[in-house]
C-alpha cells in the first residue's frame, strides 16, 4: 500500500519508498501511465540506494481534485513527495512527460537536488513546437480520445516489441482520464519551448537515455550539457522493453551524476 503526500494544492499523492536511507532515485512516469512503469527497476536500484516512485496527479493512486495540469503542478508533486518522504539528496529521473516534471521540480527543489535522468522525451534541444502545432497535434485527441491514444503509443515501439506487451500499455494510457489527458498533452508539448531556459536556470547535470532511432541531434544536446546515452532495439518504453538493459544504463547515469559529471 502506497503512503501519501500532499501537493501544494491540497492533492493526494501516492507514493511509495524501498531502500536503504542516503541518496533517493525518484522515479516519475509519463503521460497517462503510473508508478507501475517501474516496476522492473525497483529491485536492482533499491539494493544500492533509496527508491522512490509516485503516481502524479490524476494518475493512478494519486488524487485529481486540481484544474492546474501544468508541467509546474505535477513538478509540485514530486516535491511534495521528497518533502514527505525526507528527501535531502535526489536524482530525479523522468520518462516522457516526466523528463519534463523533473525538470520543474528541480527548479522548486533547488539544493535538494542533484542531478537529472531523463528517459527517451528529448531527441534534440534547436526548434520545438509552436502553440499552434500544438493545437493541430492535440485535435485528434479532443476528437478521439481512446482510439487516438492507441494509435499513438502502438506507434512508440520498435518492431520487435512484444506485441502484448504493445498492446497492454495501449490500452492502459487509452483508458486514462480524457479531460486530464489532454489538459497533459497540451501542456507538456507547450513545455519544451521553456526548456532551454530552464536547463540554464537549474544547471545541473543531465544524461538523457533515449532510444537509438529516431535521429538524435547530439550537438544540440550536448550544447545544452545533456549527455545522452542510447539505447538500441527499443521504442519509447525502454524499462519495459529491455529492462535489464535499461537499469545498467540507469546506474550508469546515477554513477555518472555521482561523480558530477554527465561526458563520459
Amino acid at each position: 500500500m502506497p503512503a501519501f503526500a500532499t501537493s501544494a494544492d491540497g492533492v493526494p499523492i501516492a507514493y511509495e519508498v524501498d531502500g536503504p536511507e542516503g541518496l533517493a532515485v525518484v522515479l516519475v512516469h509519463g503521460w497517462c501511465c503510473d508508478r507501475t512503469l517501474w516496476d522492473a527497476q525497483i529491485v536492482p536500484l533499491s539494493s544500492d540506494v533509496l527508491v522512490a516512485r509516485l503516481d502524479l496527479a490524476g494518475h493512478g493512486q494519486s488524487g485529481a481534485s486540481r484544474t492546474d495540469w501544468s508541467m509546474a503542478a505535477f513538478g509540485a508533486d514530486v516535491s511534495a513527495v521528497m518533502s514527505a518522504a525526507n528527501l535531502a539528496d535526489v536524482i530525479l529521473v523522468g520518462h516522457s512527460m516526466g523528463a519534463d516534471v523533473v525538470l520543474e521540480t528541480a527548479r522548486r527543489a533547488k539544493g535538494r537536488v542533484r542531478g537529472l535522468v531523463w528517459v527517451d522525451q528529448y531527441n534534440q534541444l534547436s526548434t520545438f513546437m509552436s502553440e499552434a502545432r500544438v493545437q493541430e497535434r492535440v485535435a485528434p485527441f479532443r476528437t478521439s480520445f481512446a482510439r487516438t491514444t492507441r494509435t499513438f503509443v502502438q506507434g512508440m515501439f520498435s518492431r520487435t516489441s512484444d506485441a502484448d506487451l504493445i498492446e497492454r500499455v495501449a490500452a492502459h494510457m487509452a483508458s486514462a482520464r480524457e479531460s486530464i489527458a489532454l489538459a497533459a498533452l497540451e501542456a507538456t508539448w507547450n513545455h519544451g519551448r521553456a526548456v532551454p531556459e530552464l536547463l540554464a536556470e537549474v544547471s545541473l547535470p543531465i544524461v538523457s537515455i533515449n532510444a537509438g532511432k529516431p535521429f538524435i541531434d547530439m550537438d544540440s544536446m550536448n550544447q545544452h550539457g545533456v549527455h545522452v546515452m542510447p539505447m538500441q532495439g527499443v521504442g519509447h518504453f525502454p524499462m519495459l522493453e529491455k529492462p535489464a538493459e535499461f537499469n545498467a544504463c540507469l546506474a550508469r547515469a546515477v554513477e555518472l551524476i555521482c561523480h558530477g559529471r554527465n561526458d563520459a
